[in-house]
């Protein structure tokens, strides 16, 4: 666990759906039950925080400043310069019972942004795709949409479901923005009645893709982040000082620091005590360099 450092920030409750916006050389990330979304500016140490009135589940930049940001009540166009969010769609479920979570653009501008089912009872969440001014369903009959990432040459797309800690691949057609040949990536025990969180491995969270095609993906409860090759086998295993890692992604000019979001919110109080960085974002550097954010379009 040697290494990781925190930014010199306020810990979110849970943070989620960080991205590395090279124009600003800056770090986005949200809080979902806080909230709001933040920004930090490494260079400068600059923290912003906007508090909004819905919980943002993913934010994606737009060419020219602004961001596209997925919240429980729809989703929004963002202006960071003026505070300022417009609508853009209406959430396409149920918000009683169902918010976006994780989501991401695609090489060619469609944002994907997936849903969690609040009950966590029945496998209700789905996948949607924004693109033409429109959300269309793409996948779904699972509980909590999670792990979105796509392969250096854009040919794969990744897309978990957390609840069954199950990762799949679908085969992703980059003109029509189309999936198929849905299959498991990778499949995770699930915790037993009684385990102690000590030997649970966690179950898959938020992912990035690095210029080797690794698949990252942050383990919830498990303590630890996975490298993942492209068939699926298990390259690299980095501990970490929180229970809770939500997602990872690469930042920094050369991409080669790996920022992590983390949860503290619902933990009990013992394991807070033991682990201060629980809800900070964590950093590390490392060898193989990550792949830029893809920007959305509007």
């Amino acid at each position: 666990m040697s290494g990781w450092t925190a930014l010199p920030v306020a810990p979110s409750l849970l943070g989620e759906s960080p991205f590395w916006h090279p124009d600003e050389a800056a770090l986005y990330w949200c809080d979902i039950p806080g909230k709001a979304l933040n920004r930090y500016a490494p260079a400068s140490g600059a923290h912003q925080r906007w508090d909004r009135d819905s919980e943002p589940g993913c934010c994606a930049p737009l060419p020219g400043g602004d961001l596209l940001l997925a919240r429980r009540d729809g989703l929004f166009r963002f202006e960071p310069r003026s505070g300022k969010c417009h609508r853009l769609a209406a959430p396409p479920y149920e918000p009683r019972t169902e918010r976006f979570n994780d989501g991401k653009a695609d090489p060619q501008g469609r944002l994907w942004v997936g849903t969690i089912y609040d009950p966590r009872t029945e496998p209700k969440a789905a996948l949607y795709r924004w693109a033409a001014g429109a959300l269309v369903r793409q996948a779904g009959d699972i509980t909590v949409s999670n792990g979105l990432a796509f392969s250096p040459d854009g040919a794969t797309m990744y897309w978990s479901d957390t609840a069954a800690h199950r990762v799949f691949a679908f085969d992703f057609d980059p003109v029509a923005g189309s999936l198929s040949r849905q299959r498991t990536f990778a499949q995770f025990p699930a915790k037993a009645p009684g385990m102690d969180l000590a030997d649970y491995g966690g179950r898959p969270d938020g992912a990035a893709v690095d210029a080797e095609g690794a698949y990252w993906v942050a383990m919830f409860e498990g303590q630890r982040l996975l490298r993942l090759a492209p068939d699926g086998t298990l390259l690299q295993t980095l501990p970490l000082p929180v229970r809770c890692p939500t997602m990872p992604c690469f930042g920094d000019a050369d991409l080669r620091t790996l920022y992590v979001t983390t949860a503290r919110s619902n933990r009990l109080a013992d394991e807070l005590a033991a682990q201060p960085l629980a809800g900070c974002v964590l950093r590390l550097r490392v060898d193989v360099p990550g792949l830029p954010v893809h920007f959305a379009r509007g």
